[in-house]
């Protein structure tokens, strides 16, 4: 009785078949991208507006001012007497009445300067030269309120933890291609209401359930990805991570050519309603089937598999071995009761943590080199392009486990000398930060690959999304981090992430090394596997096994 990995070979492990799927697929990193950056385009600070005193409006429509003309004659005067006062958050404490002239509306308080009048906090009478150009202007996040837009990025970070949960739970559980498609469905509906939003207390309830089901989408079509394919070819998950930099490049090019953000929240949400015509296209993971007791769905998969890359299998392969291990209700627990899964999934979640943490830092250090948000954007993404390509490169050729420490540590020694560096020297300084970017983002990419392959079958959509929602708490915490840190010394932020970037990279030694074998299918093969040597296929023939026709 053959096992999966021997029929998958026979099959085919990257044939036309896996490459339609694995295309297919990765368009969904495209869309999850514009969903994780989309807040830089909704939610820019709109450059013209001002608080308009009471009765301004009646005033400007009896004396048919247009927009400038009122700002002239109500704010203007206030930002030249006091120099103080932008006029953005606070007005004169004064009513217009119908009495007042139209050419010279401060008259009557011509036996008082206009810095010696009261003034008065603004209060939901904001006036944008652009009412919808962002959802700053469109519910009045400016001021005291400003805060509220980072509560929105965070809400939707919490989405994605929530998602890393709820619905990896539920694909190792119900299926991955369900969940996927529920996810698809989710994300479309969310999107929409997010647009029409009434109120931002509805924007963000749907922005929470956007980032629940948006998780869903990525994390898997991950897993889905590399079970249908051979050990030798696994590396298609970082290629995956190509493509959500792609839809990082992609994103200005929409944002500029739609002028308002609910056309681009449509356009960055309406995309997931085309991967519902997946259902017809891409099978239930084999794998998953195989751990649920349903060996004739997964053999019938395969069949379809053999025949699209032009194979035949033999037919001996009318039996395929499968595990009695079956984990129905996985918890955290099955991740940890046994020592190498406890000592994998410790050191995953602060990988995970550590590498959204110091990721995130150090974009929002780097910050905007130019004036022009579009193309700055743009370069940011173009520049996370390498870090992937000399991933390619190294992974298959010196492994998973050295590249995964190295980056880590690059990163770290980049960080602190950064911090080190004289102010007098800024593109020596940028240089060296960005040479700590691309560490982290190589060593972002590649937890995305180890931590898949080191766990099994039945736990390994659960415990991937487990893992990874460190990842989202790293995102939430890294601009308190930064901020307040940098209030202290601007470079104690590099500092911190210096340490818990080469922490990292001393402890993802402590993991084996994953080139070239087998995924396992139970915890048992989790075990077997060792930091030198060994395919855990070659150990299965201990364990007792069951077939399915």
């Amino acid at each position: 009785m053959p096992s999966f990995d021997e029929v998958l070979k026979e099959a085919g492990e990257f044939g036309r078949f896996q490459k339609r799927v694995f295309f297919l697929l990765c368009q969904t990193g495209i869309t999850f991208s514009f969903l994780f950056a989309s807040v830089v385009f909704l939610g820019p600070a709109p450059d013209n507006y001002w608080c308009r005193i009471p009765g301004a409006a009646e005033l400007s429509e009896r004396c048919g001012w247009t927009l400038e003309e009122e700002q002239n004659f109500t704010v203007l005067p206030l930002r030249l007497e006091n120099g103080s006062s932008s006029g953005k958050c606070e007005r004169l404490d004064i009513v217009w009445d119908t009495s007042v002239s139209c050419t010279s509306p401060l008259a009557r308080y011509r036996n008082r300067s206009v810095g010696n009048l009261p003034l008065a906090a603004c209060h939901n009478n904001w006036v944008y030269k652009q009412p919808h150009s962002s959802i700053v202007s469109e519910y009045n996040l400016v001021c005291g309120n400003a805060w509220m837009l980072d509560l929105s990025q965070a809400i939707l970070s919490l989405g994605f933890l929530a998602g890393s949960f709820t619905l990896g739970y539920a694909a190792d559980r119900y299926g991955r291609i369900l969940i996927y498609l529920l996810s698809c469905l989710g994300v479309g509906i969310c999107g929409i209401i997010v647009a029409f939003a009434p109120n931002f207390t509805v924007f963000l309830i749907f922005r929470f359930l956007q980032g629940v089901f948006g998780k869903g989408t990525w994390m898997t079509c991950y897993v889905i990805v590399t079970e249908i394919v051979g050990s030798d070819q696994r590396i298609v998950g970082i290629v995956i991570q190509i493509f959500f930099t792609l839809g990082i490049m992609i994103l200005p090019g929409i944002a500029y050519l739609v002028p308002t953000w609910q056309g681009i929240q449509l356009v960055i949400s309406l995309p997931n309603f085309l991967f519902l015509l997946y259902y017809w296209v891409v099978p239930e993971s084999p794998r998953w089937l195989l751990t649920r007791k349903k060996g004739e769905k997964a053999l019938k998969i395969m069949h379809n598999i053999a025949k699209h890359n032009g194979k035949y299998l033999s037919p001996h392969y009318s039996e395929i071995t499968i595990s009695n291990e079956e984990v129905s209700n996985p918890s955290f627990l099955d991740l940890v009761r046994t020592p190498r899964m406890r000592r994998n999934t410790l050191i995953f979640m602060y990988a995970w943590f550590t590498s959204a943490l110091i990721y995130q830092g150090l974009v929002m250090r780097l910050g905007i080199v130019g004036g022009n948000l579009y193309l700055d954007f743009f370069i940011s993404g173009a520049v996370e392009l390498p870090a992937a390509l000399l991933i390619l490169l190294t992974i298959d050729r010196i492994g998973r486990r050295l590249p995964f420490g190295i980056s880590n540590i690059v990163a770290g020694i980049a960080c602190l000398i950064t911090a080190f560096l004289p102010e007098d020297m800024p593109w020596i300084k940028t240089t060296v930060a960005t040479l700590g970017r691309l560490s982290i983002t190589m060593a972002f990419e590649i937890v995305y690959l180890v931590n898949s392959e080191l766990y099994p079958t039945t736990l390994r959509n659960f415990g991937v999304s487990l893992c990874s929602s460190l990842c989202d708490l790293g995102g939430i915490i890294a601009p308190f981090l930064l901020f307040r840190l940098a209030a202290i010394w601007l470079e104690l932020p590099l500092i911190i992430f210096s340490i818990l970037a080469v922490v990292c990279g001393l402890l993802v030694l402590l993991l084996p090394e994953t080139k070239g074998i087998s995924l396992p299918e139970t915890v048992e093969d989790v075990e077997q596997i060792s930091s030198h040597f060994g395919k855990c296929g070659k150990k299965r023939k201990h364990r007792d096994t069951n077939s399915y026709i």
